[in-house]
């Protein structure tokens, strides 16, 4: 069964991916969101960061379009059958499916976090992340311990997908994605 704040953080989610705010979702959507990011962390339009970036948020889209069987160049995703999705393949099933299609996503944006580029994000890039996304109103050194699962003062891609659905999940308060 679906929790209040699960409710809430899918609706959160679908709001802030209707960029447009015509209470869908398409691909024009996860485009203009992968171009917001790029704008936020100054990483220049067509540059080899920015194209992957773009590619993952299209596979996000893909992701979603797949799940609604809809079309993915010209379909647009309603509230609801979003909704379905993420309970169906985020909330349930161990998230396997959504993990596949948010980690390219996330990896992409630890390539635009990651000044030292090991890979991983420190404390200080973590926090870079967090204003890039427009998350406010938390502690970066909380969050990030939080989402700390081997104790190495990284995190990983495979931390931060599973952050991500732990953050639908109501089980940390991290948007990494925005709100």
């Amino acid at each position: 069964m679906t929790t209040s704040v699960q409710l809430d953080r899918i609706k959160t989610r679908f709001d802030s991916w209707d960029v447009n705010g015509d209470g869908r979702i398409d691909r024009a959507d996860f485009d203009a969101e992968s171009k917001r990011i790029l704008r936020a962390f100054g990483e220049a339009p067509g540059s080899p960061r920015s194209r992957v970036l773009s590619d993952a948020y299209l596979g996000m889209w893909n992701f979603f379009a797949g799940k609604a069987g809809i079309d993915k160049e010209n379909g647009r995703l309603t509230p609801e059958q979003f909704h379905d999705i993420v309970e169906e393949h985020v909330l349930e099933n161990g998230g396997a499916d959504f993990g596949k299609a948010v980690k390219p996503a996330v990896q992409a944006m630890i390539e635009l976090a990651d000044v030292d580029d090991d890979d991983q994000i420190s404390p200080t890039e973590f926090k870079t992340w967090l204003d890039a996304m427009g998350v406010e109103n938390i502690d970066p050194a909380d969050a990030f311990r939080q989402m700390q699962t081997n104790g190495d003062d990284q995190l990983s891609v495979d931390e931060l997908v599973q952050a991500v659905r732990a953050y639908h999940l109501g089980e940390i308060d991290v948007p990494l994605l925005g709100h």
